[in-house]
C-alpha cells in the first residue's frame, strides 16, 4: 500500500469515527450537545483536524443524515420484501418508516429537522437522499391510483408517515393507536 493510499484510508477512517461519534452524542444527550469541541474530546484528535473534514456542525449533520437516508432505505426495502401483496408492503413500509423514526430519533432529525445544508428534491439532491425517497416510492407506486402520479402520491404518503413520526415522538398522539393509525393510513390511501 502506498503512502497516499494509506493516508486516504486513515482519513477516511477518522471521518467515520467522527460522525459515529456525533451520532451517538446526538442519540444520547440531542444535538445540542454536539459541538466539534466535545467531538474532538471524544475522539482524542484536536479541532483543526474535526475541520479538515468538516467545515462545521452543520455538515456533520448532514453527513450523518446521508447515513442515515441509506439505513432507512435498507430497513423499509427489508420490510417490503417478505410481504405478501401490494397493500401488505404498504403497511410493512409504514411500519418500517416509524420504527426507523422511533429507534434512531437524533438520525431522523437530522433527515428532515435539521439543516444539514443538503438539496431535498432538486438536480442536486444526494444519491442516498433519492434512494431513500426511491424506497417509499417503489412500494407506494404500486398502490397510488389510476391516473395519479406515484411521486405525488408518494410525498403525500411520506407527509403522513413523518407526521405520525414527529406526533408520536412528541407525545401527541396515543400509543396504543399506533397500528390502527397505520392501518387506516393504509384503507384511505392505498388503493387496491
Amino acid at each position: 500500500m502506498s503512502v497516499q493510499e494509506r493516508k486516504q484510508r486513515e482519513r477516511a477512517e477518522r471521518e467515520r469515527l467522527i460522525v459515529a461519534t456525533a451520532r451517538e452524542l446526538a442519540e444520547q444527550q440531542g444535538w445540542d450537545a454536539v459541538t466539534t469541541r466535545r467531538l474532538a474530546e471524544r475522539i482524542e484528535y484536536s479541532q483543526p483536524v474535526l475541520y479538515s473534514h468538516f467545515r462545521g456542525k452543520r455538515e456533520i449533520i448532514g453527513a450523518v443524515a446521508l447515513e442515515g437516508a441509506t439505513e432507512m432505505a435498507v430497513a423499509m426495502r427489508a420490510a417490503t420484501s417478505s410481504a405478501n401483496g401490494p397493500r401488505e408492503r404498504v403497511t410493512a413500509l409504514a411500519g418500517a418508516y416509524l420504527d426507523f423514526a422511533a429507534r434512531n430519533p437524533a438520525v431522523y432529525d437530522a433527515l428532515f429537522q435539521l439543516d444539514g445544508g443538503l438539496a431535498y428534491a432538486q438536480e442536486d439532491t444526494p444519491e442516498p437522499l433519492k434512494d431513500a425517497f426511491a424506497a417509499l416510492m417503489e412500494t407506494l407506486s404500486e398502490v397510488a391510483g389510476d391516473g395519479v402520479d406515484p411521486g405525488l402520491f408518494t410525498e403525500v404518503f411520506w407527509a403522513s408517515l413523518h407526521g405520525l413520526a414527529t406526533l408520536t415522538r412528541t407525545g401527541r398522539l396515543l400509543p396504543e393507536h399506533a397500528e390502527p393509525r397505520i392501518q387506516l393510513l393504509v384503507d384511505r390511501l392505498a388503493k387496491p
